[in-house]
């Protein structure tokens, strides 16, 4: 092996992890702009400019425009973006509701979700070493959501429905794989997103005082420069090492969450979201076996 190739996963966790940094201040800056304007029209702007960096990086891949252009599953790539944009203006919703901590910390959740469903919809086989993690990871989110045991808030299920959604954006991502490649579906989901998220926001418009529109530049540009760093970290290394730096987003979050915005780390959260976090990367762990024919 080079040197070159023996530096690569290291590259690569550092691209993940700045990746997860940015997402995280993205995420603090979509709470404070849909505190104060109409969440369609924040994520309505996000999405043009996302757009805007995947025409562009499309057109500078092989083939051009129109090789991105061209999917052999038209429909289920437009239901792929549809069902992001719905999943981006749930999370954000929660939010403002419940918090970045907590909203993250059930979203975590989410590749326990995709591992459940991939039997289902993909035909993949789930042992039992699989499933008893899935359990695992879902009785932290019931530690975390602590239902009979305080007053439950049903606002407490709109990061639960963000991760499913999330897991079926997945779902589906590995499905077109079958007959796309990786940036004909990013061209797809930035484009066929942007005009979803258009169709939705259009009707909110509304005007926003001169510091918001720096803080929606900002939001822009952390969404654009994150973006790319994920790109560049799976270039750079396989996707099995890592993956697990991805929960990295969810200690930024807890580090904007309490200092920024004077949330709280509740006991019981830390314990939940623990258990989450270590049933996810189980399942990680096991599908890299699997993959290697362990």
């Amino acid at each position: 092996m080079s040197q070159t190739d023996s530096r690569a996963p290291l590259r690569g966790i550092v691209m993940m992890a700045g990746a997860m940094a940015i997402f995280a201040l993205q995420d603090g800056i979509s709470r404070h702009l849909a505190a104060v304007a109409n969440v369609y029209m924040v994520v309505m702007i996000r999405y043009w400019v996302f757009a805007l960096f995947v025409v562009m990086l499309a057109a500078r891949s092989p083939g051009g425009l129109g090789r991105a252009v061209r999917s052999g599953m038209p429909r289920v790539q437009a239901l792929r973006a549809i069902v992001l944009v719905v999943e981006v203006l749930v999370m954000i919703q929660g939010f403002v509701i419940l918090g970045l901590v907590e909203s993250h910390a059930v979203f975590a959740a989410y590749p326990l979700m995709i591992a459940a469903l991939s039997g289902p919809i993909l035909g993949e086989h789930v042992g039992w070493r699989r499933w008893s993690a899935i359990g695992v990871g879902f009785a932290g989110v019931l530690v975390i959501l602590q239902p009979g045991v305080r007053v439950f808030d049903p606002a407490a299920l709109i990061p639960l429905a963000a991760a499913l959604l999330f897991a079926l954006y997945g779902l589906l991502t590995r499905y077109v794989a079958r007959a796309d490649d990786a940036m004909v579906s990013f061209f797809w989901t930035g484009t066929l997103g942007a005009l979803a998220a258009t169709a939705a926001g259009i009707w909110f418009l509304e005007p926003l005082a001169a510091v918001d529109w720096v803080w929606m530049a900002l939001l822009c540009a952390t969404s654009t420069a994150a973006h790319w760093m994920l790109i560049r970290a799976y270039e750079i290394a396989e996707a099995s090492a890592i993956q697990p730096f991805a929960y990295l987003q969810l200690v930024f979050i807890a580090v904007i969450g309490t200092t920024i915005f004077g949330e709280t780390l509740r006991p019981e959260l830390v314990v939940g979201a623990a258990m989450v976090v270590g049933a996810g990367l189980f399942t990680l762990w096991r599908a890299r076996k699997r993959a290697e024919g362990g």
